[in-house]
This record gives C-alpha cells, structure tokens and sequence, in this order.
C-alpha cells in the first residue's frame, strides 16, 4: 500500500509539471495577442484599445521574456499558488472548487448509470456466448462507441427536449438538467464496458471453479453473485481506471454542450478568453483526479485480489 501511494504521488508531481509547461507552451503558441483578448475578456471587445491592451500587458506582466514568465508561473505553481482568473479576479481555486463540485456530480452520476447499463448485458452475453444476444450486444457497443459524444449529446436533445418536451435541454437548475449530459456520458463509457465485462465474465464460466459449483446444483444466481461478481470485477475496475479518460475528455464536450456549470465548461470558456491562470489551474485539476482514480482502483483491486499485495510487495 505504502509503495502504490508513493508511486502515485510521484506521478502526481511529475504530471502537474508536465501539464504546466505543457500549457503554458500551447498558449503561447496560440494566435493573437494574448493581452488584447484578455483585455478583450474584461472590458469587451467594443470598449478595446491599444492603450487598454498595453496597460493589460504591463499589468500580467505579458511584456516580459517568455523564459522569465515561465519561470514566475512556475514559482507560484511550486508555493501552490494557482493566481486569479485574468477575467474575473476571482481565485481559481475557488472557481475550480465550485466547478469541481458541479463536474464531479455529474461523472459519478454517468459512471453509476453507465455501469447500470452495462454489467447485465455483460453478465448476460458472458454466460451466452457467441449467441444472438451476444451478437446483438456486440452491434449496441459499436453502434454507440461510433458516436461521438457532441453527437450523442445533440441527437438525446433533439429527442427529449425539442420532441417530445420531457427535459430541459441545457443549464442547470434541479437534478432533472443533470439527465441528459449524465446518460451522455454513461451510453459512451457503457458501450465498451459492457464488451468487457462479457469478456471477463466468459472466461468465468469457462473456468474449473465455475463448472465445479455448477455441477453442485448451484442456481446461475448464486454462482454469479458467489464467483462470477468478484472475480470479474478486477480487469473490469482497471478498464473503468482506463475508461476515466474518457469520462474527463468526455466531461468537457458535454457541459459544454449542455451549458452545464463545471469543470469542463470553464475550461472552454477559459481557453476562448486566454485565461492562462484558469486553464492551468483546470488541466492540472483534471490530470491529477486522473491519478486518484487510479490510486482508488489500485486500493480497491487489492483488496478483492490479495494476491497483488504479495505481488507488489
């Protein structure tokens, strides 16, 4: 355990390294002055002048060599001090707390959903096999993996909101704005997830233990529940570690899709307006969730598999 959680915070500090250099290379790189967007941002495009943008860049220090403000973001990255957003003043710990909040909801909602979706067709065409039913299941994962999410988002839209008027279709106000992004993002993750879980859950009932306890007159529920659950459960929680990816890429292009106030959201707005501080604040957010996930399914897989302790060990 010692030696996952010294690992992962190595990664920790290596990733919030990268990310920062990273984006702060693409924003430099980026077309345009930086300070007249800013300026832009603050005052709007029509109050704009070149006096406006010049006082901007003094005021950041944008008129500085580029070494020298890598190495001032750098020294604030290290004193753990993300800075203010250049649009609104705000902190962005603060905006990123309240984003986070909003992002987090909303992905644990999908990821629940989409493992709703996914385990019984999974369990079901596991133990069937290179049946029908497999064969369909197999044409729901492609079908749904072939989508891109802003497509996904745009088609449950057109259906649940402008059809047959039964949800809001963007915002948020109560828990019914939440449904469309979330099964949005489930349907995505849940298309391959259940591919997974068939594989895993095939390769149960061909095993030596799973024959045994059927042989014993044991019901198909209880040796699903008994042998198939867990010991399915390990190359399907490193998948969903994989699958996180997806659902931070994915949390972006559906609140922004669906105007929800996240994470994702912010980022987008962020990157439009060229608010440095606010963008490496979010990447480095979102890569680090990156890792305690990964930290949480190592916990998790070795307590279902004692064997990786031994093996890490």
């Amino acid at each position: 355990m010692v030696k996952t959680l010294s690992l992962r915070i190595v990664q920790a500090l290596a990733l919030a390294l990268f990310v920062h250099t990273i984006c702060f290379i693409m924003m430099q790189m980026l077309p345009g002055d930086q300070a007249t967007q800013i300026a832009a941002g603050r005052y709007g495009a029509d109050s704009l002048s070149i006096d406006i943008a010049e006082s901007v860049s003094i005021e950041l220090g944008l008129d500085k060599p580029i070494i020298e403000q890598y190495w001032n973001s750098l020294y604030h990255l290290l004193t753990l001090n993300l800075g203010h957003s250049l649009i609104s003043g705000e902190k962005v710990i603060d905006a990123i707390t309240v984003q986070l909040g909003y992002s987090i909801y909303l992905t644990a909602i999908a990821f629940c959903l989409s493992l709703i979706i996914a385990f019984p067709i999974g369990i079901f065409t596991g133990l069937n096999a290179h049946s029908k039913a497999d064969k369909l299941g197999l044409l729901f994962s492609v079908f749904l993996k072939a989508i891109p999410p802003f497509v996904l988002g745009i088609m449950l839209i057109l259906i649940f909101s402008i059809q047959f008027t039964l949800l809001p279709p963007a915002g948020y106000e109560d828990f019914t704005y939440m449904i469309l992004p979330a099964l949005t993002l489930a349907l995505g993750l849940s298309a391959v997830s259940s591919r997974v879980i068939r594989e895993s859950m095939s390769d149960v009932a061909q095993s030596s233990y799973f024959k045994y306890a059927k042989y014993k007159g044991l019901s198909n529920r209880v040796m699903i529940k008994q042998h198939g659950i867990k010991n399915t459960s390990i190359p399907i929680l490193a998948f969903l570690a994989l699958q996180s990816i997806y659902l931070i890429d994915g949390v972006v292009v559906v609140e922004a899709i669906f105007a929800f106030p996240g994470i994702g959201q912010a980022l987008v707005e962020a990157i439009f307006s060229r608010d440095v501080p606010m963008i490496q604040g979010t990447v480095l957010v979102l890569g680090l969730l990156f890792v305690l996930i990964n930290l949480f399914i190592d916990i998790i897989s070795q307590y279902l598999d004692p064997r990786l302790k031994s093996k890490n060990a």
